[in-house]
């Protein structure tokens, strides 16, 4: 990918080609210069605990999403028509780790909002997500947090680094005001993160309480602010429908109630930004990349469900 320094000052920026990108579409509706979407694969993989591989989750995705339908039945829309939808080469992090790989990310997604684009970016492990989630502040300070996850995230420091896939919400604590985050379906934290939402206000809704009958819009929409940003770990999901993914967990979330939940929240707010990250494909396993490509579709539509 080009230096993010020229991203918003030349006329043309390298795409991905009708082989490559999200959903194999035409070159005419998937120019940087006429598309509102840009997909950003960010293969960022450094603190993984358990299972390996979300490097993989992005090209898996691309590759999956060439046999997604462009029609959203549910919507009655072919949105990559209707908008186009640019998708980036690969951002290359070489030796970048930590702060270092969260800053090339943040300026680099920086230079994308700055150019008007609606950025959906394609993990990789959950720690991108500060970068995401730091660059969309900027331009939208009153911005809340959707947060999809088996996991808190929530450790000071994991493995000895605080910049660990199980930290990143703790990062993102320190830069926004953590009221103005919403947990969903989380059901695995060690205690200090239980005592951290408890103290700090955060907004988090367990996976148990879901299954128990909670109704989801109900306790999400007196916590919305003018602009929102989704984050989606897929470990969110149910291992039944996921099981791609480095941890997953028991007792998750299923693709209808997740579905009406985000068109709720997109009927109430203004979805500015997206990520799917923790995605970890298993070879011969094709029904979950499918899923994983479904997802990010969704949430464009979705994000798009008034504009």
């Amino acid at each position: 990918m080009e230096c993010p320094a020229t991203m918003s000052t030349r006329k043309t920026v390298r795409v991905l080609g009708p082989g490559d990108n999200f959903l194999a579409i035409s070159r005419s509706i998937s120019s940087f210069a006429t598309s509102k979407i840009v997909v950003l694969p960010a293969p960022y993989e450094h603190t993984v605990s358990y299972g390996g591989g979300t490097r993989n989750g992005p090209r898996a995705i691309l590759r999956a999403s060439q046999y997604v339908e462009f029609y959203d039945e549910e919507l009655d829309r072919e949105l990559c028509n209707d908008v186009g939808i640019a998708t980036l080469p690969p951002l290359r992090f070489g030796k970048r780790t930590g702060e270092n790989a969260i800053a090339y990310l943040t300026t680099t997604v920086r230079r994308l909002l700055a150019a008007d684009k609606f950025v959906l970016t394609l993990g990789g492990e959950h720690t991108i997500s500060l970068a995401l989630i730091r660059a969309h502040l900027e331009k939208y300070p009153n911005l809340t947090v959707l947060q999809f996850d088996a996991h808190s995230d929530l450790r000071e420091t994991y493995q000895k680094s605080k910049y660990s896939h199980a930290c990143v919400m703790a990062r993102v604590c320190e830069i926004i005001d953590p009221q103005r985050i919403i947990q969903l379906g989380i059901r695995a934290q060690c205690v200090e993160e239980a005592r951290f939402i408890r103290q700090r206000g955060i907004h988090t809704f367990y996976g148990h309480h879901i299954r128990s009958g909670l109704r989801l819009a109900e306790v999400v929409f007196p916590h919305l602010t003018e602009h929102m940003y989704v984050t989606f770990d897929v470990d969110g999901f149910d291992p039944s429908l996921m099981p791609s993914t480095g941890t997953p967990e028991p007792n998750g979330l299923f693709w209808q109630e997740t579905m009406e939940l985000l068109r709720a929240v997109a009927e109430q707010t203004t979805i500015v930004g997206c990520d799917v990250v923790e995605f970890a494909p298993i070879s011969g396993l094709h029904h979950a990349d499918l899923t994983a490509a479904k997802l990010t579709y969704k949430l464009m539509n979705y994000a798009f469900i008034a504009r």
